[in-house]
């Protein structure tokens, strides 16, 4: 019988029957296995199980218990699609942008040697990026169904290269690649090495580059579509994010540490694409075992649908012929490293070395070593035919992530020097040879003697390519990258009115600065305006920074909501799940929450829906932990509320070195668009989180917040007069909270955060010595820092006669000045230089230690007894205060100084 008459045999079956079929056909196989166990032991089965897995991945069946498949195509040959596009066109565009790219770097480092630039990863990925621009990626013109595309960085020449042929780039601004500060070229735009949206804010929308903050950002990108969905605030869409990335990519944490969410919350608007060229910077990325095949374990392990794009359309005549499965097993006996010979060396080192056994070379009898090359340079990344049936597979899949692992030649048709070579990633000149050949290669139509001009070719505006590419890109809803904003500002934020009531202090009662912003937080979520736009973020400490009220009132977000009851189901404070829910709680993920904000924080231009973002974390594990991911942040233009709770070094009592952070303001410096904060007071806090909304939401400013609030509790006094001097101080940095009364020596005490409590403390040990102190309240250093410098520049090079703000503010109060905090001495000395007067200052630089508040601030030496006893030491250097006084003043305060100081402890 024919297999369509056996098929239609069975389906003719009665439901009995076929139960009845089912089980014969059951015992039969069990009783096989059990004669072979017996009989030929486990050896045996293992082969009869591998054979018949090799059988069914030959037909495309790949059953889902696997977490490793041979070393093939996942879509064979007969399920691929119809190509939908004019293939040679499409090739011929590759290959001129293969070109252009790299002339544009040769050129670049001809110019100004040692300018650096990539010229090999481009060269891998043309292809793979190509079927994308043609036939998958949605521009911005597509609406809401438009696209968000992660490149990958090293290739940016290639993006610049299509750009070119788009008519959005000139030669001209070729010409000033990794030129941006004066281009050699005028008329040209400087292009920057990598995706930089901050540099480029009308190109870029991602900063890339092998660090692992694409993958990362793209799984949080997907993972925020559907909040925003599943919140009613975006319309449900069919848009995908791509990102693309190196397999060498992997070895950073970022790349594989949010793998499980995207699958655990079924992220299928979300596709991977590795350009798996097997080599990174230095060599081989698995030189001894196959990377494509670590990495399918990988993501198959943790819910992903993979696509394998291994072997190009010239190996397709060679696996129908092998009927017996030889050149499968060849294949699996394939490392990397071995395959990276190939593709340099070409068929003779093919023939020599692969097909090594009788049965394989007689699959290869009557072949050229033209042709066994072409088999080295036929991989699935580079066969267009291949990716467009990988890509139309993962954007029609449901109910899980994808990824394509694509195998592909680092340096592709770049010539002898660069092709597959461990040198590949480092070239940045190509030589004669290698011109001459990618010429031939590429087919680009050059006179021989125009090669040491290193010309651009451009086939010109009327030219079949380039009407082509961009009759596609308007097809598909224009160009991309392209960055444009959506909301430029406009939102109607909360006024002064709204925080007014946190202006008149806590009322006698003890309360942290945390307890203040979540009140705040809990009353912005019930704004009739704008708490819909609000996104609290918190990894797993929620109810260490006292917000689980938040979690009953507003609710987690979950895209399955809630299928259980919870322990604390009845209660006020109750854990609640839900679609809808407001809050994204991460877990133990500073990294995927610090993803999650930047995502929340750029909704504004990608969707145009402006979102506000407060994300909290201890500080410690802040920007620490997470830098890179903070500058990233910086540099796509992210908006929002960056939170360290549990913040400074003797404020966190008892949690110890690992935990107490006195250090984060310094981190904050390096950011330019990130303004940090310390507040001390309630009303200081609000007074920030208005000018923060105004800024970014209401002005549409691109620039962030870090403010560190604390969980020690005391009374929060209210705003001093005259509240709009205030106000004005606490942005700009410093402002005076409480002067000193009478008549004496004076001195300027400036205190941060809590440590204010210690320096209002010290004022009233210095009035016993006769000593006038003014207390200051010290909220941002970065803010008096960066505003000192510009006066500086300016007076120097502007010819203006500006002072700095902190010089101004301090007119009229006399004496040196004691800065204490509970952060490292450098951040107070920022500003030594700007003060003409003696400034000492008291700081927790070293390690953290358990201990009380107090017992901590002894050791560190920034408690009250210590800022007093500074003060004394400073007068009595002026002549102020004599040597009995600072003597007596030292037993008083029961100081006993240690010679080893506490960072050496």
């Amino acid at each position: 019988m024919t297999e369509k008459e056996l098929k239609a045999a069975f389906q003719a079956l009665s439901p009995e029957e076929k139960a009845r079929f089912l089980e014969i056909e059951n015992r039969e196989w069990l009783e096989s296995l059990e004669y072979v166990l017996k009989v030929e032991g486990p050896e045996r089965v293992e082969e009869l199980l591998r054979l018949l897995d090799e059988y069914l991945f030959r037909h495309g069946v790949y059953p889902a218990n696997r977490l490793s498949t041979p070393y093939l195509n996942t879509l064979p040959k007969e399920k691929e699609p119809p190509y939908p596009g004019d293939l040679e066109l499409e090739r011929r565009i590759a290959n001129i942008l293969r070109w252009n790219a790299a002339m544009m770097v040769t050129r670049a480092n001809k110019k100004a040697d040692g300018i650096g630039g990539h010229i090999a990863t481009y060269a891998s990925i043309a292809e793979l990026y190509e079927v994308g621009f043609n036939h998958f990626f949605r521009g911005p013109e597509a609406g809401l169904d438009r696209d968000l595309v992660f490149f990958q960085g090293h290739a940016s020449p290639g993006n610049y290269a299509r750009a070119f042929l788009e008519g959005r780039l000139k030669e001209e601004d070729l010409e000033n690649f990794r030129r941006e500060v004066h281009p050699p070229v005028p008329g040209g735009r400087g292009l920057s090495s990598y995706p930089h949206p901050w540099l480029m804010p009308d190109f870029w929308e991602f900063p890339t580059v092998s660090m692992g903050l694409g993958p990362i950002q793209a799984i949080y990108q997907a993972r925020f579509m559907r909040y925003l969905e599943d919140r009613g605030l975006k319309p449900k869409s069919s848009a995908k994010v791509w990102a693309f990335l190196g397999d060498g990519e992997h070895d950073e944490p970022e790349t594989v540490g949010a793998l499980h969410l995207a699958a655990r919350e079924n992220l299928d608007n979300l596709i991977f694409v590795v350009n798996c060229n097997l080599q990174r910077l230095d060599g081989p990325v698995r030189g001894n075992s196959k990377v494509i095949q670590e990495l399918e374990r990988l993501y198959r392990g943790a819910g992903w649908r993979v696509i394998k794009v291994v072997w190009g359309s010239a190996w397709d005549a060679l696996l129908a012929k092998d009927k017996e499965g030889h050149l499968l097993r060849r294949f699996e006996a394939l490392v990397d490293g071995e395959s990276q010979r190939y593709a340099a060396f070409g068929g003779k080192e093919l023939r020599e070395r692969f097909f090594n056994t009788p049965e394989l070379k007689k699959l290869i009898e009557g072949m050229t070593d033209e042709e066994l090359t072409e088999l080295t340079r036929s991989q699935g990344g580079h066969d267009m035919v291949k990716i467009y049936a990988a890509y139309k597979a993962a954007v029609e899949h449901k109910g899980s992530p994808v990824v394509i692992l694509a195998r592909t030649i680092k340096g592709y048709g770049m010539g002898p020097t660069v092709m597959a070579k461990n040198v590949a990633h480092q070239v940045k000149k190509l030589t004669e040879e290698d011109l001459k050949e990618a010429r031939r290669f590429l087919g680009i139509p050059i006179p021989e003697e125009k090669l040491p001009e290193l010309p651009y070719y451009h086939p010109g505006p009327d030219s079949p390519e380039v009407r082509y590419l961009l009759e596609r890109r308007k097809a598909l809803g224009g160009f991309v990258p392209e960055r444009r904003v959506r909301f430029k500002g406009g939102l109607e934020v909360p006024e002064e009115e709204f925080f007014r009531e946190f202006y008149e202090g806590s009322g006698g009662r003890e309360i942290s600065t945390t307890m203040a912003f979540v009140r705040i937080l809990a009353k912005l979520l019930r704004h009739p305006k704008i708490g819909k736009y609000i996104v609290p973020i918190v990894p797993d400490e929620a109810r260490t920074f006292g917000m689980e009220a938040l979690i009953a009132q507003v609710g987690v977000y979950s895209p399955q909501g809630q299928l259980y009851v919870p322990v604390d189901a009845g209660t006020l404070t109750a854990y609640k799940e839900s679609q809808k829910g407001q809050i994204l709680e991460e877990g133990i993920t500073e990294a995927g929450a610090m993803a999650e904000f930047i995502a929340a924080g750029t909704a504004y231009a990608h969707w145009g829906i402006p979102t506000i973002p407060f994300f909290i974390t201890y500080s410690m594990f802040g920007l620490q932990r997470i830098g890179d991911l903070v500058w990233a942040a910086a540099d796509q233009r992210t908006r929002g509320f960056f939170l360290g709770a549990t913040a400074g070094r003797t404020t966190l009592a008892g949690e110890g070195l690992q935990h107490q952070d006195g250090q984060s303001h310094v981190y904050a410096l390096a950011a330019p668009n990130l303004l940090a904060y310390d507040p001390a007071f309630a009303y200081e806090f609000a007074v920030i989180l208005e000018d923060g909304l105004r800024r970014m939401y209401g002005r549409g400013e691109d620039v962030f917040y870090y403010i560190t609030i604390e969980n020690e509790n005391y009374v929060h006094p209210p705003m001093p007069e005259p509240r709009e001097k205030v106000k004005e101080g606490i942005l700009k940095g410093l402002y005076l909270f409480r002067a000193g009364e009478g008549k004496g020596p004076k001195v300027q005490l400036f205190g941060t955060g809590p440590i204010l409590n210690e320096a209002l403390k010290a004022q009233e040990l210095l009035a016993k010595y006769g000593v006038v102190a003014d207390v200051w309240s010290a909220t941002s250093y970065k803010a008096l820092y960066v505003d000192a410098i510009e006066a500086e520049r300016e007076t120097r090079l502007l010819g203006k006669a500006r002072r700095p703000y902190v010089q101004e503010v301090l007119e009229g109060h006399e004496g040196p000045i004691v800065a204490a905090t509970d952060y490292l001495k450098a951040l107070p000395n920022l500003i030594r230089g700007y003060v003409d007067r003696p400034f000492a200052v008291l700081g927790t630089d070293g390690f953290g230690r358990s201990d009380t508040r107090e017992a901590l601030r002894d050791f560190f030496e920034v408690d009250a007894r210590h800022i007093a006893y500074t003060a004394l030491a400073l007068l009595h250097e002026e002549g102020k205060v004599t040597k009995r006084t600072l003597n007596q003043a030292r037993k008083d305060l029961g100081l006993k100084l240690e010679e080893v100081p506490p960072h050496r402890r």
